[in-house]
This record gives C-alpha cells, sequence and structure tokens, in this order.
C-alpha cells in the first residue's frame, strides 16, 4: 500500500507547516531524505540547510540526497539510498529542471517504489506540480509533461501569491476532466494510505474542473 503522499503549495519547512509533524510521525522513524534536485540552480545547499534546521526542531535528521543532475540519478548508489528511505522530501525550485534530471531514472524508480512501499513523499511546489501527468506553467501558460505519478490531477503552487490573471488562465486552459488544485504557500494538500485526501497548515486549497469549482472530494480516486 503507498505512503501518505503530500503536495504543498510553496514555503517549506517553515512556521505553520504542522503537516510535517504528522507525516513524521506517520513514517514511523526519525529520518527525512531530502531530494533538493530541482533547485540545483538555485541555492540548494541553503534548502537542505533550511530543511535540517526545521526538522531539527521536531525531533527529526535529516539525509541529503545530491541528485542535482542525469549522471546522479543514474547512480545504483543513491538509487539505493532513496529505495532505503520512509520519508521522501522534494524540495521547490524547477519544475522542468527536475523533470528532465529524474524521469526514466533509477532515482525516480526508487522514489516511487519507496513510496509503493509505504514510504511518505512529500512535495513542494514546483516539485508537487512536477508529480503530476499535467504540469503547470509557473508563468500561467500552458500545461507541459510530468512525471506522471499523479495522473488526472495537476497542482498549481503557491496559489495565494498568483494574480487573479494568471489563475483564471491556467483553469481555462485546463482539459476538463482535469482537476486542477490551487495549493496555498506553508499548505499541503495530503493523502493518507486509504486514499482520503485532505488540507492541512498554515492556509487552504481550492479544487477546479471543467472551470468550475469543485470540493476536496472530487480527488476520490486519485
Amino acid at each position: 500500500m503507498a505512503g501518505p503522499l503530500a503536495l504543498v503549495g510553496g514555503s517549506e519547512w517553515r512556521d505553520g507547516c504542522t503537516f510535517d509533524v504528522e507525516l513524521l510521525a506517520a513514517s514511523g522513524g526519525t529520518t527525512v531524505t531530502v531530494l533538493a534536485t530541482a533547485a540545483a540552480y538555485e541555492g540548494p545547499a541553503k534548502a537542505v540547510e533550511r530543511a535540517t534546521r526545521w526538522f531539527a526542531g521536531i525531533g527529526a535528521q535529516v539525509r541529503e540526497v545530491p541528485v542535482y543532475n542525469r549522471a546522479a540519478a543514474l547512480d545504483p548508489a543513491l538509487a539505493a539510498v532513496t529505495r532505503s528511505a520512509t520519508f521522501l522530501y522534494l524540495a521547490d525550485g524547477s519544475s522542468q529542471h527536475l523533470r528532465s534530471v529524474l524521469l526514466g531514472t533509477p532515482v525516480w524508480e526508487a522514489i516511487v517504489d519507496a513510496w509503493r512501499a509505504g514510504a511518505v513523499l512529500a512535495a513542494s511546489a514546483q516539485s508537487a506540480t512536477a508529480l503530476c501527468d499535467h504540469m503547470v506553467d509557473n508563468r500561467g501558460g500552458a500545461f507541459t509533461v510530468g512525471l506522471g505519478l499523479l495522473q488526472g490531477l495537476t497542482v498549481i503552487p503557491h496559489y495565494d501569491q498568483w494574480s487573479p490573471d494568471k489563475r483564471h488562465r491556467t483553469v481555462k486552459l485546463a482539459r476538463p476532466a482535469l482537476v486542477v488544485a490551487g495549493v496555498d504557500e506553508r499548505t499541503a494538500l495530503v493523502r493518507n494510505p486509504a486514499g482520503i485526501w485532505s488540507i492541512s497548515g498554515a492556509a487552504s486549497a481550492v479544487f477546479f474542473r471543467g472551470g468550475a469549482t469543485v470540493g476536496v472530494d472530487a480527488l476520490a480516486g486519485f
């Protein structure tokens, strides 16, 4: 059975991210394995440092898997470390870079295998939308192809920071059956192992399908 899944709206590892305590407890361990792949060109060391400080405050340690390029994602040793994790966390950054590095690699397979075997999988902002088959363009443009772990669902991260025009344009571009989840910063859309979705953290999330607002129950079956 797949483990808990958290799609975080951004500003991860900060006050208000109360869901991290729950995710850590669900993992059954005290180690969080962080991949700052998406932040490769945006100061990944700072992201890992912030994660380390944050999780130390809730009784956990951080282990980084340094996957910043395709060569690292193809490394069997790094894939083995990833597969052994009980709590995987993908940092915010560039969705396009994350996809180009991970797609079709042993490390990506290890992430999926670990989650399907029961590990917690959390992904923040651009990493969250990259997990979907339809990946949101941060500029509010057309969707692109993501990693495809989640079919029929996409995420607009940093939703509370988007202009009404960008929100409207993105929702309008979505195909009718696609559920678009706008997730605010320091907020997570969480799926438990039973497949039930909930909203946790500092703010909220909204959902659209076919251009209309729907409830979180629209995620049933995902």
